[in-house]
């Protein structure tokens, strides 16, 4: 426990140090880590503790950078209040598809969310006299409060503000995966039956963990908003969903720590590789997803815990199936 309380010191020092030893602009692409974190951690509540899998976790990102969109231009709403709004309605829309999915199960409710992830880039174009349609939707940029505003550049303050919310929302994760809601959407993931059996309510939890999912990508949504200072539809097509999914998997599906790994991935590993050979960037970035699955089958994460399991000289734990059942009653 002490090792993993250093560890996450050491990483929160490293995080408040990094842009002040950094280019604006890389602390500014850094800050995209912490977006895209925050909407693979809600794959990882969903996928990886309740079972539950999604395929259009970019059309709850589109309603979260629309919504942030909609409100500053129409409302004259600040950054500040829009945010919690938009992670509230897109956790309303989650849980609305929560109550659809309970009939739905693997590869169909897969299909469904992936309908929805198709469908969302066609609705914004449609109602454009809402959504700017084909040409979207200008944003003021982001800048400091009062005094900083002349000491603090743009792209340091939203680095900092973005690690910030994306802090909180770990948080609050952890908290709730270690207590009863956890406990209670993996007795689901692990055995559905099992879990009713012990008095646990799924349509009560895969909807919560629908909601709770989807109103961390609306957040996450409306960052990237923020940042971009534009919203449009060509920016939330269905590559969106495909890119969290990679992220989530190639990170670790059930480990929260892995969906920092995958927003690291997500944002870096495409420049990467057109670093390396341009022509052929999309063959490097497909066969560097294939070897991490290959040696590493349960995502950077997993593999990380294997590794530094064996200078433990001690068994990994197994997966929380009886005490679960203990816990539930």
């Amino acid at each position: 426990m002490r090792s993993r309380q250093a560890v996450l010191l050491a990483f929160v020092i490293v995080v408040a140090l990094l842009p002040l030893t950094i280019a604006p602009y890389l602390a500014f692409q850094i800050s995209f880590v912490a977006s895209f974190a925050i909407a693979i951690l809600g794959l990882v509540i969903l996928i990886g503790h309740s079972g539950q899998i999604s395929l259009g976790h970019g059309a709850f990102m589109a309603v979260g950078g629309y919504t942030v969109a909609i409100l500053l231009n129409t409302a004259g709403i600040p950054y500040v209040a829009s945010l919690p709004i938009a992670a509230l309605v897109c956790g309303l829309l989650g849980i609305a598809l929560g109550f659809v999915s309970l009939r739905l199960a693997d590869v169909y409710l897969a299909l469904a969310t992936f309908a929805l992830a198709a469908s969302v880039s066609p609705l914004l174009k449609r109602f454009g006299s809402i959504t700017g349609g084909v040409q979207g939707l200008l944003l003021p940029t982001p800048h400091a409060p009062g005094p900083l505003h002349d000491v603090v550049r743009g792209e340091v303050w939203y680095y900092y503000v973005t690690w910030a919310i994306a802090g909180l929302l770990f948080a609050l994760s952890y908290a709730g995966l270690r207590g009863h809601v956890g406990r209670c959407l993996r007795a689901i993931r692990d055995s559905e039956v099992a879990a009713v059996s012990f008095g646990v309510n799924p349509v009560l939890y895969k909807t919560l963990a629908f909601g709770w999912s989807a109103a961390y990508a609306g957040v996450a949504g409306a960052l990237q908003a923020m940042a971009t200072a534009f919203v449009s539809p060509g920016a939330y097509d269905i590559s969106l969903s495909l890119t969290l999914l990679v992220g989530v998997v190639m990170g670790g599906l059930d480990m929260m720590w892995g969906a920092i790994l995958g927003g690291v991935l997500v944002e870096f590993l495409p420049l990467w590789v057109q670093k390396v050979n341009p022509a052929l960037s999309s063959i490097i970035y497909g066969l560097a997803l294939i070897v991490i699955m290959l040696f590493m089958p349960g995502g950077i994460a997993g593999g990380i815990q294997r590794f530094t399991s064996i200078f433990r000289l001690q068994p990994r734990g197994a997966r929380e199936t009886v005490p679960i059942a203990k816990d539930l009653t």
